[in-house]
């Protein structure tokens, strides 16, 4: 209850992270001049600021103006940081791990694994190393996707652990629970890079498809290899289980495009993306769909096109988005504080460190790169190749003089379907080099944003378009890069529209594809 109200002693109010050892416990915090007095509900107490459920609400009070009372009363002395994470099962049991590792050792702590009551849950426990004492408890919960976002929205976790974009229907409903915009810039980050790609066995005389086919493969329109250009032999069809994240996004990004809805009913379904690659690696007329990193002895197929241009899944093209079929490995938190341990735990995910771990897990890391034009394949040779007459040569030539003497950051940006907003990876691209730029990374050179479209109507109107892209992620980038001092560093837009097409434009996927920003440096 309150026997005297303050305004100022409710000050420094905002959300922040809960910790399982702490919740549903009944304490009073009073202020250091006794003057103030709240009862209620613990519900998180993150080393420097508690969260109380209390008859006006829930409260957030800065820990060093009050006392504590009560059995739920942490210790501040020897505070231990809890962290509830939730979700997808390859982030879970991969990728987080070996970063919480990595991470223990760069800070001088030990680690410890304790598995709980089932292999889908366990903790890690992090001690100091000089003292031996416990410093934080990270728990895991490693399922799904889905459970990960609906343990969220029952405050039952911190972050959630996602290889989809979260649903309009749990961005809705988080908001009503006082979460946050979870498509903020500060609710999610791509935590590394995967692609989803088709993959035959080796002895399979086929090495390409078409998105569109494989789409009518996978609804079970297509059912045999002949017509793929293979023999007159069935198809025997490996998928993720739907209900993950990367069998989400199968059908988000491949059938949905396509206007097909459900999976094809006489396909296998598999719970781990390895299991599925060696299924289809052990005959010779299985085609599965898998992601980049578990692959395996299967050979993947390359995504052809009608106009003759195809695109193979490799590190760069993935981190490059120029192969289409990419899947960011996310996490998601709510607009509250998370405990100071796990907030440096999430800063040293950004790191160079962390983006080597990352690699050497077999995932696609987010490391900047600058690729020379020798090294970007036929790219200039297809624009020639496939220029339409409404592109001159002259447009050509000035696209080559422009581009030629720079390096292509493999940092681009793509918009979500029928839209100009910036798509999930994006939007962490953003962030990205916004930072970079905040850190000096850029000093003294030039950054050209160049944006490019697909060739559906008039070729000036398609670089009008670009060009207004290209303008609008250099002011998503500027606007996010608020300690950035821009005047050591030139910010450029130009935009050579259909010029420079990544894929036919035949496809839904294939537009898309065309339609980007890419970031050049000199």
């Amino acid at each position: 209850m309150i026997k005297a109200i303050c305004a100022a002693g409710l000050a420094a109010l905002f959300l922040f992270g809960t910790t399982l050892s702490t919740r549903a416990q009944d304490v009073t915090l009073t202020s250091r001049d006794s003057k103030v007095e709240l009862s209620g509900t613990l519900l998180g107490f993150d080393g420097e600021f508690y969260r109380l459920q209390t008859t006006y609400g829930e409260l957030t009070l800065d820990g060093s103006g009050v006392l504590c009372e009560g059995p739920g009363c942490p210790d501040l002395q020897d505070f231990v940081a809890e962290l509830q994470i939730s979700g997808a099962q390859t982030l879970g049991s991969v990728v987080m791990p070996a970063l919480i590792e990595a991470f223990a050792q760069k800070n001088n702590y030990l680690t410890e694994r304790e598995t709980g009551e089932d292999s889908s849950s366990f903790v890690y426990l992090i001690r100091r190393a000089d003292t031996g004492k416990l410093a934080a408890r990270f728990f895991f919960r490693v399922t799904n996707t889905d459970e990960g976002f609906a343990d969220l929205l029952a405050d039952e976790a911190d972050i959630v652990m996602s290889l989809r974009e979260i649903r309009p229907d749990e961005r809705s409903r988080a908001r009503e629970a006082g979460l946050g915009d979870m498509t903020g810039p500060n609710r999610s980050r791509v935590l590394a890079l995967d692609a989803i790609v088709p993959v035959v066995s080796g002895s399979n005389p086929v090495r390409g498809i078409s998105p569109d086919k494989l789409a009518q493969v996978l609804a079970g329109r297509i059912t045999n290899w002949e017509a793929l250009g293979g023999p007159d032999v069935p198809i025997t069809l490996h998928l993720p289980d739907e209900r993950s994240g990367l069998g989400q996004a199968v059908v988000d990004q491949l059938l949905r495009p396509a206007g097909l809805v459900g999976l094809a009913e006489n396909a296998t379904q598999h719970g781990m993306p390895a299991e599925l690659s060696q299924a289809v690696a052990g005959y010779t007329f299985a085609l599965g769909l898998t992601s980049f990193a578990d692959r395996g002895d299967t050979h993947a197929l390359m995504l052809t096109g009608a106009c003759g241009f195809s695109m193979e899944a490799s590190r760069r093209t993935i981190k490059t988005e120029d192969y289409p079929l990419t899947a960011p490995m996310f996490l998601y938190f709510p607009a509250r504080r998370l405990p100071q341990l796990a907030r440096e735990f999430l800063a040293f995910t950004r790191g160079p460190t962390a983006q080597i771990v990352i690699r050497r897990a077999g995932f696609v890391d987010q490391t900047p790169e600058e690729i020379e034009v020798e090294q970007q394949g036929n790219r200039f040779a297809n624009a020639i190749a496939n220029a339409g007459t409404e592109i001159s040569l002259g447009e050509l030539q000035r696209m080559a003089a422009t581009l030629t003497p720079m390096k292509r950051l493999s940092t681009s940006f793509r918009f979500e379907a029928g839209s100009i907003r910036l798509d999930a990876q994006s939007r962490s691209n953003v962030q990205q080099l916004a930072r970079a730029l905040e850190v000096g990374q850029y000093d003294a050179r030039r950054l050209l944003f160049v944006g490019f479209s697909d060739g559906n109507g008039a070729a000036d109107a398609n670089r009008d378009i670009a060009l207004k892209r290209a303008e609008a992620v250099r002011r998503a980038v500027t606007e996010a890069a608020v300690a950035a001092n821009l005047g050591r560093v030139e910010l450029g837009v130009d935009a050579f529209g259909e010029a420079m097409p990544m894929a036919c434009d035949d496809s839904t996927w294939g537009r898309q594809a065309n339609r980007r920003v890419e970031i050049w440096v000199r």
